[in-house]
């Protein structure tokens, strides 16, 4: 029996090892070699110097980074819920049993499948202030009276963008949650049924329950997503206007770019710990790890 277990375990190390190699060389090397980054003064032209946390001391007094912070924190807190409400709903929709339901699913997943980027662009035009679809519909039903520039300010960029992100993230979740809900098993809804449990006391008491591992899995998966938040933003508003809808990562962008290297990579760095934190959270609060055993 021993040797057995020792086959199998030996079996399972040949397989995972071309994985560890891959976070190895592609997650764990990157992280820690911008960790070191951070500590220096690391600016194109430059002599590097060693600076300890002086990065991290100027990050902290740095308006700009404490507004993308803001931004950034407030763009998760918007746009993850309406995301799982949304798909949890089109998830149940897909559940039953409605004619032409296969191509139903197909049209619900294709706004995932657009590349980030085109489906920045494809709202850029729907946002455009002369010949854009939002300012066409909005016309013609009459809900205003002229053309309404929805990137113009903070506020109307900031709502732009959540609905541009909701639209193209939505049906990862509703995929996600549709495979949740396919594996509870039916039987449970017939004895609920028997006990003349309604609607809403089979959805709260048995859909809920057993959804729960899959919705923080979509929860932990969107939220990262939102975080690192950067292709929508960049094509959408490059950050503007006056800097109000600039992400954590198109403000280590920036720096990368204007190549004060070191000062990025602090930015990256709390990045990082941001979403490592939360993840933790998730897993911790939402007793991830029991769910699944």
């Amino acid at each position: 029996m021993k040797t057995y277990y020792k086959s199998e375990i030996k079996t399972a190390l040949i397989f995972l090892t071309p994985l560890a190699i891959f976070i190895l060389l592609f997650v764990f090397i990157p992280i820690i070699a911008t960790f070191i980054n951070s500590f220096f003064k690391d600016i194109t032209f430059l002599n590097k110097k060693f600076i300890f946390l002086q990065n991290y001391f100027y990050l902290f007094k740095d308006a700009g980074f404490w507004q993308s912070l803001r931004f950034t924190l407030l763009f998760i807190i918007v746009s993850v819920p309406a995301e799982i409400i949304l798909g949890l709903i089109f998830a149940l929709i897909l559940n039953y049993n409605i004619p032409y339901r296969g191509f139903i699913r197909v049209c619900v997943l294709l706004p995932w499948v657009i590349p980030a980027v085109v489906s920045a662009r494809l709202w850029e035009l729907i946002y455009n202030y002369s010949y854009g679809l939002a300012n066409f519909l909005f016309l013609k039903t009459g809900l205003i009276n002229e053309p309404v520039n929805w990137l113009e300010t903070g506020f109307s960029a900031f709502f732009a963008l959540i609905v541009a992100d909701v639209w193209k993230t939505t049906p990862f979740v509703a995929i996600i949650l549709l495979a949740g809900l396919q594996a509870i098993p039916q039987e449970i809804y017939f004895q609920a049924m028997i006990d003349r449990a309604n609607v809403w006391q089979r959805f709260s008491k048995i859909t809920l329950p057993l959804l729960k591992p899959i919705l923080i899995i979509a929860l932990l998966f969107r939220t990262i997503d939102a975080i690192r938040i950067f292709d929508l933003v960049y094509v959408l508003t490059k950050g503007g206007p006056g800097g109000s809808t600039t992400s954590l990562s198109l403000y280590a962008y920036k720096y990368f770019l204007s190549g004060d290297f070191g000062y990025a990579s602090s930015i990256s760095i709390i990045l990082f710990l941001i979403s490592f934190i939360i993840s933790l959270l998730y897993i911790k609060f939402g007793k991830f790890e029991q769910e699944i055993l």
